[in-house]
């Protein structure tokens, strides 16, 4: 089977202890403007997408700066791609396993549905696709209570929805995400479990 490839770019995420300046900058620079914002969490855009840039505040998650001695406390924390349909995000990840690597991290965001991987040197990509049928959808969920309540998302198993849509069973019913469901725990080379 011919390698299954990411459509595009379509974002960077930034871990920051100068979360209000930075996307003060970010917002200034691109002409963006920011789609949703928490204390922990900003997303900023400056065109189509649902976000283009997205900031993590490290002094709302580490306080104290114990991450700070850690490499790549501060810096990118991801790049992310997204592929053409969820059947080629899922078989992505079937090649990539029968070459030994695996997904760190399997989210459904609500407007996305992503896989986070680790490169050799720790660094980290998210592969995602759209579960949103548009951007004023996408847009929409951000504004609402659902992803105020669970910016984070929900994990879900590849290997099983892979089944599924082996088996039949259309895209469409992977898509939406529930409203009250359990925040995922936080993962990765920044917050080891």
């Amino acid at each position: 089977m011919e390698r299954i490839k990411p459509r595009k770019f379509a974002h960077v995420v930034y871990r920051t202890r100068r979360f209000d300046e930075m996307i003060a900058w970010y917002t200034k620079v691109f002409g963006a403007e920011v789609q949703f914002q928490s204390p922990v969490l900003a997303f900023v855009t400056y065109d189509e997408e649902h976000h283009r840039m997205a900031f993590l505040n490290l002094g709302a998650v580490d306080p104290e700066g114990k991450l700070d001695d850690r490499r790549g406390a501060v810096g990118v924390d991801h790049v992310a791609y997204t592929f053409g349909s969820l059947r080629d995000l899922l078989e992505n990840y079937a090649q990539l396993k029968a070459l030994g690597i695996t997904p760190y991290w399997r989210l459904h965001h609500g407007i996305t549905i992503s896989m986070y991987y680790a490169d050799p040197d720790g660094n980290q990509m998210e592969f995602q696709v759209e579960a949103c049928p548009s951007v004023a959808a996408a847009n929409a969920f951000m504004h609402g209570p659902g992803f105020a309540e669970n910016p984070i998302g929900v994990e879900f198993d590849p290997d099983e929805w892979l089944a599924r849509l082996r088996a039949g069973e259309p895209e469409s019913g992977f898509m939406p995400r529930g409203v009250h469901q359990p925040v995922a725990p936080i993962r990765g080379n920044l917050f080891p479990q």
